[in-house]
């Protein structure tokens, strides 16, 4: 619809239907207004998937590879793909609205959502921010840049106060959204939780009001975060549009409306936000008879996450080993040791709200055994790191009732009574809204194979719990939250575990090797977020005999491949981490599999920076991030030398804790204000100003290739750079461009060629600088350009 349209439909709804508008009609939905053919609109959170309105793992999403490493490709092609994906999945789901992609700064490693953040760069940021909303609005769905603005840090998250100079937030935190709303023009922006230099962002007018609507003329609508809309008028004046959830918020109940009648909120400030709103509804098809496509998440779509997690790996390092580079591994290997507990669980997402439930994930293990058909490829775990014990495996549990592979979910009223029942997964347990039908408790049922002798369960979740071992009640406990999570997710982002040893005999098992196991728990609290879990552990853990098991492989193998890195339980919102060490003792595994095997390759599944103090003894890193639903496949592409490691490091990585420039106290509140007081000198700025070597500086990544760069000029506001592959297989770069006097990147470009082709690309840069350095990385630059 044009806008004469829309303001003829906004003429006949009545102050009290405006108002009505602008609180969510349900968790996920808006309320739709039949009088002029306003259908129900759907919104989800969708940082690397669209999970839709249930968190049920049944109910598959898209897995894609988290922001930062698709920050790491430094492809606009790609970010553009990512978000067609998005958007293609939103149509599938009936989503009108994906609240995604998520723009805000690495400003520090210790940030809990690093992974869902593309960079510390705010030019990156921006650039490939604009391709994913792009790339989502082109399908006709909604894209919602977030968390605006200064929203870099989990602690205090639900109030802290950003206080940060007028020059540091425009260069560095208000910069990314700039670019994004110049070149895309996002249909929705989130506000987010904090406030900043006094002022709550739902209450915001100088930096909504005056900076994103009125001087960059944004005609979108501004939604806050979930339950961050604090105040009435002070919400209604500062330039927040839309309240969710629903249906309660302060605007709720007709308190907006009766406070435009009083004059409290002008008329026509009501007016702009349901313009804004109608506007979205339009853009997004909610005036239209649509349905949405429905099925599972398309099978066509699996090699293309499989291609853009490869492009996002990056090759720290590869020295030979021999006369000849660790990778890629050689495909007539004999036999392969995969080595640690990533391998067979990895990572790939982070905890909180952009968790989604994939159709399936291909492991480090799988992916090289599928690769590999005709080598030996054996696994050992080595070490545990994880603080829950692990997940049931689907194949291991059956359901009581004969429904299949699973467990089963009871839903009990307050006398005991059943209203309902339903076939789950093994994996965490939530419900967003509170339990369904209104029970009032839980009763989990399995048929659990398992072997005689001693085992080690855990329930998690806050409340009480009651289990029982074919029979016998082996557990009645109180389980309290223990996290110092202030959140409203605080049970899924940390949950309590309890443990109980069970010895199993031959009573405990039916004439199939299955235990009965019935768990009854009843949650500290049935509204809102319920969460409860079940972990295993077949026997007690014996460090040492694992670690000689794991060590004796590697020592009989061609190549050792040493999985490690972090999970959703270290990287998640909601919490800022406390190290960046791997968790566990990690670090010493690398070190003994090296001492064993010279032909080690270590690939760290992390999603932000850790220390790897190892890093410069060991002849091959490779770097995965949280690798989507795709992982294992994509990892044995890039180690078989069947893709390229695309991946340039969109964020420095420190050597050593005394390196960060913003430290783990940067991002701890004191008194409720957060301090800024680095102003721009984050990331590889502050590196710089201090004269300090990091780890891999930002932009780093080798390949399986080399490249000579030749020349490099300028014309205006572009550098045309020639290079050659001098290499002997086909390779891709990342040309990166940087404006001298303070050196910051000003631009970068993807570049592919056959082995020793010559090739030329254009790089759009910023404007302003005198002289241009091209070059691999902001440590390695080979060219000047003078403009």
């Amino acid at each position: 619809m044009d806008e004469a349209q829309l303001r003829s439909l906004l003429e006949e709804l009545t102050a009290a239907e405006k108002a009505r508008l602008l609180t969510g009609a349900g968790f996920w939905t808006l309320h739709p207004m039949p009088k002029v053919g306003l259908r129900l609109m759907v919104l989800s959170d969708g940082p690397n998937g669209v999970r839709g309105t249930e968190w049920d793992e049944r109910d598959t999403s898209l897995l894609l590879p988290v922001a930062s490493a698709l920050g790491a490709t430094w492809d606009r092609a790609a970010a553009r793909t990512a978000g067609e994906l998005f958007g293609d999945e939103a149509r599938r789901r009936g989503v009108h609205v994906v609240l995604a992609p998520t723009v805000n700064v690495h400003r520090s490693p210790f940030g809990g959502r690093h992974f869902e953040n593309f960079s510390e760069d705010p030019l990156l940021i921006g650039e490939l921010g604009a391709e994913v909303v792009s790339g989502v609005q082109s399908r006709g769905v909604a894209a919602t840049a977030k968390h605006f603005v200064a929203n870099d840090t989990e602690t205090e998250r639900l109030s802290y106060d950003a206080v940060v100079d007028e020059r540091t937030l425009r260069e560095v935190y208000l910069k990314p959204f700039e670019r994004i709303v110049s070149k895309a023009g996002p249909w929705v922006v989130m506000a987010a939780y904090n406030s900043v230099n006094g002022q709550t962002m739902t209450e915001n007018s100088p930096l909504v009001n005056d900076v994103l609507k009125g001087e960059w003329g944004w005609d979108g609508v501004v939604v806050s975060d979930w339950f961050a809309t604090r105040s009435l008028r002070g919400a209604a004046l500062g330039g927040l549009d839309l309240a969710m959830p629903g249906p309660k918020s302060p605007w709720a109940d007709g308190k907006l409306a009766k406070a435009v009648q009083q004059g409290e909120v002008p008329a026509e400030v009501l007016d702009d936000k349901v313009l804004r709103l109608l506007r979205l509804a339009s853009r997004v098809g909610a005036f239209e008879d649509s349905e949405p496509g429905g099925g599972a998440p398309p099978e066509e779509a699996r090699p293309i996450v499989r291609d853009l997690a490869t492009r996002g790996f990056v090759l720290l390092r590869n020295e030979p080993v021999g006369g000849a580079p660790v990778l890629p591994i050689d495909p007539k290997v004999s036999k392969v040791a995969v080595i640690g507990e990533n391998a067979t669980i990895p990572a790939v997402q982070g905890g909180g709200s952009s968790h989604v439930s994939p159709p399936h994930v291909v492991t480090p293990l799988a992916g090289l055994r599928a690769a590999l058909p005709d080598a030996q490829v054996v696994y050992q775990r080595g070490v545990r790191h994880r603080r829950l014990l692990d997940v049931l495996a689907p194949d291991e549990v059956a359901d009581p009732d004969g429904g299949g592979a699973g467990i089963r979910v009871d839903f009990l009223g307050a006398d005991g009574e059943v209203l309902g029942s339903e076939l789950r997964g093994t994996d965490r347990l939530l419900w967003m809204s509170g339990l369904p039908h209104g029970a009032k408790s839980l009763r989990l049922r399995a048929k659990v194979s398992a072997e005689l002798g001693e085992h080690v369960f855990g329930v998690s979740g806050t409340g009480h719990f009651r289990a029982e071992v074919s029979g016998r009640e082996v557990l009645a406990a109180d389980v309290a939250r223990t996290s110092g999570v202030d959140d409203p997710l605080a049970d899924m982002l940390e949950p309590p575990e309890q443990r109980f040893n069970v010895v199993l005999v031959d009573s405990d098992l039916d004439a199939s090797g299955r235990m009965a196991l019935t768990v009854e728990f009843t949650p500290e609290s049935t509204e809102g977020l319920v969460s409860v879990g079940l972990g295993h552990r077949a026997r007690e853990w014996d460090d040492a005999s694992e670690l000689a098991a794991a060590l004796a492989v590697a020592r009989d193998a061609d190549v050792a491949v040493v999985v490690v890195g972090t999970n959703d339980e270290v990287e998640t919102e909601g919490r800022d981490r406390s190290s960046l060490d791997l968790p566990g003792v990690q670090d010493e595994l690398v070190r003994e599999v090296l001492a064993v095997n010279p032909n080690t390759v270590v690939v760290v599944n992390a999603g932000a920076p850790v220390l790897m103090p190892w890093s410069g003894e060991v002849p091959a890193v490779l770097w995965t991030w949280f690798g989507s639903q795709e992982y294992g496949d994509a990892l044995a592409d890039v180690l078989l030398g069947q893709a390229e490691p695309g991946g340039r490091l969109p964020t420095t990585f420190p050597a050593a804790l005394a390196d960060v420039p913003v430290p783990l106290p940067a991002v701890q509140p004191v008194d409720g204000e957060l301090r800024y007081d680095e102003g721009t000198s984050v990331g590889y700025r502050a590196y710089l100003d201090r004269g300090a070597t990091p780890a891999f500086h930002f932009g780093h990544g080798l390949g399986y290739t080399t490249w000579e760069y030749l020349e490099a000029a300028v014309d205006g506001d572009v550098v045309r750079v020639k290079l050659r592959n001098t290499g002997d297989r086909a390779g891709r770069e990342v040309v990166q461009v940087y404006a001298a006097d303070p050196l910051r990147l000003a631009g970068f470009a993807v570049v592919e060629a056959e082995a020793g082709a010559e090739v030329a690309v254009d790089v759009d840069v910023e404007p302003g600088s005198d002289e241009l350095r091209v070059g691999r990385s902001i440590a390695d630059l080979r060219l000047i350009a003078p403009r």
